[in-house]
């Protein structure tokens, strides 16, 4: 299949990579568990052998009650927790072939929905969100955009960097599921579509 490249001759692509059917069920899973990976579990307490203090016996074993050995025990106060909590693991295990599947997946569809805007190249000259804004509006690139070029300059980063409606610029290797299916248009250049389908053919 070919995609439009604007101002360029078109480009020849992979069908099975940017025209790939949409798996909604196979891109919600890996969305999820892609933001999920990104969380930390916040409940912890001390177990037995994490709280601090002495180990050394206080009192004898027989004829004063109840048996201790130290003062970390849970029903001192300053001791160990009975069944300390641990902090929650909430990433989901996603192997690499869903993982590519997803991403066909979304880039196929941004295609077909005409929000993929591939260009021979992208960058501006000086650091100034203005020129890019005017550059996103000559490519019809509205609303929430992410750009993948085949490598992030420094002018370009800094002028996305304050624009609100740029989601990111990122290079090839920095493509993620969340910030495709988070944007209204993509704008990508024709060398990064080339190391997209060698990625994921």
């Amino acid at each position: 299949m070919e995609l439009n490249v604007i101002g360029a001759a078109s480009l020849k692509v992979s069908e099975d990579v940017f025209g790939a059917a949409f798996k909604r069920d196979l891109v919600h899973q890996v969305v999820t568990a892609y933001r999920n990976a990104g969380r930390a579990g916040t409940k912890a307490t001390l177990n037995h052998s994490e709280v601090s203090g002495t180990t050394k016996k206080f009192k004898k074993q027989k004829g004063g009650g109840a048996r201790h050995g130290d003062y970390r025990a849970n029903i001192f106060v300053g001791g160990a927790h009975g069944h300390a909590l641990e902090p929650r693991d909430f990433s989901q295990k996603v192997n690499r072939k869903m993982y590519r599947g997803a991403l066909r997946s979304i880039l196929a569809e941004l295609n077909r929905q005409n929000r993929l805007k591939i260009v021979p190249q992208f960058g501006v000259d000086a650091p100034k969100t203005k020129n890019l804004i005017g550059k996103l509006d000559q490519l019809e690139a509205r609303g929430k955009t992410l750009i993948v070029a085949d490598e992030v300059n420094e002018n370009l980063y800094l002028a996305a960097r304050n624009n609100p409606k740029v989601i990111d610029v990122v290079d090839v290797n920095g493509l993620n599921p969340v910030a495709l299916v988070g944007a209204d248009h993509v704008v990508m250049t024709v060398d990064a579509v080339k190391k997209i389908e060698e990625w994921l053919a």
